[in-house]
């Protein structure tokens, strides 16, 4: 009996230890396979995970954003809270600390940011261009000018209806640069201000029969939408280049620098850049933006 009983204890044991050790191995071959620990997670969640972007409205009305962020977001850990205002406001909260990074499209508007010490690591991102669209018809007859001054000035001596954004956003402060330099000061019925988005205004100087000044991006965002069509285009005047700008942390502490930083070499990096280099290929036959990360303004033929 005692050999029986021994026996069967030793086979118990022998069972247990069989069971521990399945157990065991089963455990480890879950764990390595568990989604947490796979190469696509091994970024440690962000300290700060939410980051503020000010940015122009045509990244959002054209949908650039939509497209890139969800991918940033899911990489990084980040969740982005977008503010699309016109740049002359997203520069505003940049000075007020109201804002992580920007990215942004003018140009001297951004170094003044700069020199003032509000922002740092100012790095070229992408350009479109602007372009004048209008009625069908085009009443003031500017369709094929290559100078955009020429065409904003027959559309004033002519008093056709313009739609401006008046919101000091990028493209407003394009648009009062060719005034500027025409030394006029443009009011009377013929001229109005919207002081909405792009998109918005895009909408209003269609339903309106008048002019307006916008990026090529957000026009053909909206070109389904609207009647205008393109009348003036390849003045070298009217490129249009974005920068990303990161809050300056010596200024404002509380802003998520990190983040931001991240964001930035996001949008650098070579996978996205070539993303933006696609972006609107297959639905307008064109891409609505061409990439320039590691380029500089002199690349584009800028002084």
């Amino acid at each position: 009996m005692t050999y029986l009983h021994n026996r069967q204890h030793l086979h118990n044991a022998r069972t247990t230890l069989s069971i521990i050790l399945l157990a065991a191995f089963l455990t480890m071959a879950i764990v390595a396979c568990s989604p947490t620990n796979s190469l696509e997670n091994t970024n440690p969640k962000p300290t700060n995970p939410q980051i503020i972007l000010a940015t122009t409205t045509s990244t959002q009305d054209s949908g650039l954003l939509d497209f890139l962020l969800p991918d940033f977001q899911d990489q990084s850990g980040y969740l982005v809270k977008t503010i699309a205002v016109g740049t002359g406001k997203a520069i505003k909260m940049a000075e007020d600390g109201n804002a992580d990074v920007l990215l942004v499209h003018a140009p001297a508007a951004e170094e003044q940011l700069v020199e003032k010490g509000f922002g740092v690591e100012r790095q070229l991102i992408m350009h479109n261009d602007f372009v004048i669209t209008g009625p069908p018809d085009d009443p003031a007859n500017i369709s094929g000018m290559n100078s955009a001054s020429d065409a904003l000035l027959e559309i004033m001596n002519t008093h056709s209806l313009f739609i401006s954004r008046g919101d000091d956003s990028g493209t407003h402060k394009k648009e009062i640069a060719f005034w500027d330099e025409l030394e006029v000061a443009p009011q009377g019925d013929w001229y109005l201000e919207s002081g909405q988005g792009m998109g918005a205004t895009l909408r209003i100087a269609s339903e309106k029969g008048g002019y307006t000044l916008t990026d090529r991006a957000t026009f053909l965002a909206n070109q389904d939408l609207i009647e205008s069509m393109v009348h003036v285009e390849g003045d070298t005047r009217l490129l249009n280049i974005y920068h990303v700008i990161v809050v300056n942390p010596q200024k404002w502490p509380q802003v998520n620098y990190t983040g931001a930083q991240d964001f930035a070499a996001f949008l650098l990096a070579a996978d996205t850049q070539e993303k933006i280099g696609e972006f609107g290929l297959n639905k307008f036959g064109q891409p609505l933006f061409t990439p320039d990360g590691g380029k500089s303004e002199q690349d584009l033929g800028l002084d």
